[in-house]
Parts: C-alpha cells; structure tokens; sequence
C-alpha cells in the first residue's frame, strides 16, 4: 500500500471513531445546521436539478430536506451497481427500494443519464480539509462520477470531518465548496 492509501486507512479510522461518539441528537442538529447553510448558498437556490445523497446513519441527515426540496427542483439520487454510480431520479419515498451492496434506499425510475443537466452535486465524504479536497470510503465510486460532469461539487459533512489538510491524490476530485454545521469553504472552480 503505497503512503498516501496509508495515510487515508488511518484517517478513516480517526473519522469513524468521532462518528461513533456522536450521540443521535448532536447528529440532528448538526445535520439541520448543515442543510440550512446549504439551503441559503446561491448555488443551491438556483439549481433546478440536484445530485443528493439519501444519508447512511453516520452521515449528515438528508432524507427530510430531500423529500421537501422534491417539491420545487430535480433531485437525483444514486444507486450502487456493482462498481458504478447509477443515478435516479427522486419520486417520493414511496418509490424507493432497498439498495443491493449497502442497504441504502434507492429510487426505482429509469436510470438518469442528462449528466449536463445537473447544477449541483452534493458530495458525502469521510473527511474534507480546507483545500476542497474530499476522501470517500475508498470505493471511487464519486469520483468516477464526479470527474464526468461539471456541476458544481458541494461536499457536505459534520464540522468534525473538515480538516486543514487531508492526504490527496491527483486522481481526487474536489470539490467547489464544503459545508459543514459550523464552517463553509471558499468556493474554487
């Protein structure tokens, strides 16, 4: 394992270990924080259609804001197939079913191919720095996407999880911004 993969394996395990003392209710309020700084971004107001992610448990709370942002815009969501991202539009909770490879509840529409319709990614991640550099669960499967199109790339994560510096590899995408329930990161393009 080269240093950087190295660097990334321990980081991760610092990450889960502050993710596992986080109590249910700071995880409810930070993510509320985090989704109403994110809603008052320009970017976000302006987007028609939206990349999200429907949250795992240790991740920012996405379910609420995504059922309401439903209503006004676009709201893709992906879905694990084997080693790729398949993306989906959002239709409602009633049309979702459980995922194959992480138990995440997936839409059940047509896979969603108008890459150059998307305005803005929300990118989950294990850890962010100031940078805009993300670090995922070590699978790619944002990157591969991510690389693909040029929508604005906005991670979203708890104030924990934005560090100064994160190991990176050229082949790491940032991201545009990060935000987090207590900091946002100046915008790079």
């Amino acid at each position: 394992m080269n240093p950087i993969d190295l660097q990334k394996t321990a980081l991760r395990k610092q990450i889960k270990k502050l993710k596992s003392v986080q109590t249910e209710p700071e995880r409810i309020t930070a993510s509320n924080d985090t989704i109403h700084t994110l809603e008052k971004t320009a970017v976000f107001r302006s987007a028609k259609t939206v990349m999200a992610f429907w949250s795992m448990e240790d991740e920012v709370a996405t379910h609420q804001a995504i059922v309401r942002w439903a209503e006004t815009k676009t709201i893709i969501l992906p879905s694990v197939k084997g080693s790729i991202l398949e993306l989906r539009v959002f239709h409602g909770t009633d049309q979702m079913k459980t995922g194959e490879q992480f138990g995440i509840a997936e839409p059940e529409s047509p896979p969603f191919t108008d890459l150059a319709s998307i305005d803005l990614i929300l990118v989950p991640g294990v850890a962010f720095d100031l940078n805009n550099n993300r670090m995922g669960r070590g699978k790619a499967y944002y990157d591969q996407l991510l690389c693909a199109t040029k929508a604005f790339k906005m991670g979203i994560g708890f104030d924990f999880q934005l560090l100064e510096q994160i190991p990176a590899a050229s082949h790491d995408i940032r991201m545009n911004q990060i935000i987090t329930n207590k900091r946002t990161t100046v915008i790079q393009f």
